[in-house]
């Protein structure tokens, strides 16, 4: 994580020339800084040198209205929160006022007005400062995909599944992500068959604290080609605190097209911190009675935590539990069905891995929900 104090003044000095010059709509990938307080302005630009953004800066309402929908961000000095309240701007999301006065209640009210999501106090609140700046840089240029999987059931699959949605991802040219969310599982790595490969695991992040860098982590993960593997070593580790899996999944996001987390059936805090962000969620359910029953309290849960939660059936089952019904007994919408795939289960326990079965119903399933779900959402592989 970058730090702020660490920078030199010349840094900022060049830094704050260059944004000054920027005629505000200039970019619509730029946050815009709406301020005429000569030091608060160095201060945020300062905060954005360290985030590695160069903003738009507009000295007051007026200048700021061309750029104020489209910026990512606008920070709305304390300064002109009044009179950009009074000015009744568009509202809209990633608005948020910058104040170095505590306790101020008519900046508060102000921000009220003007919908601003935070009231930030500088310097207390430097470090999410930079954190939320460099989250509007996308060096990419593509809208990416989060996918958490969860089984129905015990032996659900579920673990095979997300490694196997993971690696189709790097088969489409994606630069994939899978997280291992459950310490109790065996670990992602034996599925994939990387446990030989070099890098971190999530004990190497449990003092992580602050803003982890989406570079950084990418480098330092185990990787077999574009696909990264964060997993567990089958040591002491039995829980991921959740402010920790939230600053790994927001790094793997900003690094990533495809970020894939296998998740436990009994869902913990770290668990609840993917779900909140991921675009999808896949329950796992073979076709038989028992399972889908297991399955609708596990979809219970659920709900409560992801706005998309979709099936992917193994089947049909010996009763002859196929997709269609499984979909219709839970009540949830059916992304998939797959035939069980001879072989399979005897191919990991021999150390085989994923890599070598790109044909078989699993490859072919997994394949064709990424390909819908990053077109859906004009990603280019």
């Amino acid at each position: 994580m970058r730090n702020a104090a660490a920078l030199e003044p010349a840094d900022s000095h060049d830094h704050a020339q260059r944004a000054a010059t920027a005629p505000p709509g200039a970019s619509a990938t730029r946050p815009l800084f709406v301020t005429s307080d000569e030091a608060l302005l160095d201060a945020l630009l300062r905060l954005a040198a360290a985030a590695g953004v160069t903003p738009d800066v507009a000295p007051d309402e007026v200048a700021a209205r061309r750029s104020w929908s489209a910026a990512p961000m606008v920070l709305v000095g304390d300064d002109v929160a009044a009179r950009t309240a009074a000015g009744s701007p568009p509202r809209r999301p990633g608005v948020l006022v910058v104040t170095r006065t505590p306790g101020d209640l008519t900046v508060w009210q102000q921000s009220v007005t003007i919908g601003a999501e935070q009231v930030l106090m500088l310097p207390d609140d430097e470090t999410s400062l930079i954190g939320r700046l460099a989250d509007t840089v996308d060096d990419r240029g593509r809208a990416g995909f989060t996918a958490a999987v969860v089984g129905g059931c015990g032996g659900a699959g579920t673990s095979t599944f997300a490694a196997a949605l993971a690696v189709a991802g790097s088969a489409l040219g994606a630069r994939a992500l899978l997280l291992d969310g459950d310490p109790l599982g065996g670990g992602l790595d034996l599925v994939l068959g990387t446990e030989s490969v070099p890098g971190v695991r999530w004990p190497d992040l449990m003092g992580t604290s602050g803003r982890v860098s989406a570079p950084s982590l990418r480098e330092a993960l185990p990787q077999v080609g574009t696909l990264s593997v964060l997993s567990g070593d089958r040591g002491d580790l039995t829980t991921i605190p959740p402010a920790v899996m939230r600053e790994v999944l927001a790094a793997g996001r900003r690094g990533h097209d495809v970020v894939v987390v296998d998740l436990p059936r009994r869902l913990d805090p770290a668990a609840e911190e993917v779900l909140l962000k991921a675009d999808t969620t896949y329950l796992v359910v073979p076709g038989e009675v028992r399972a889908v029953a297991a399955a609708g309290r596990v979809a219970g849960q659920l709900g409560a935590c992801t706005p998309e939660v979709q099936l992917v059936v193994r089947g049909p089952g010996p009763s002859g539990l196929d997709g269609p019904l499984v979909s219709e007994s839970l009540d949830l919408p059916l992304a998939a069905q797959m035939r069980p795939e001879r072989g399979l289960d005897a191919a990991l326990d021999a150390g085989e891995g994923l890599w070598r079965r790109r044909r078989g119903p699993l490859a072919r399933t997994c394949r064709v929900l990424l390909e819908r779900e990053l077109a859906r959402r004009g990603s280019s592989a």
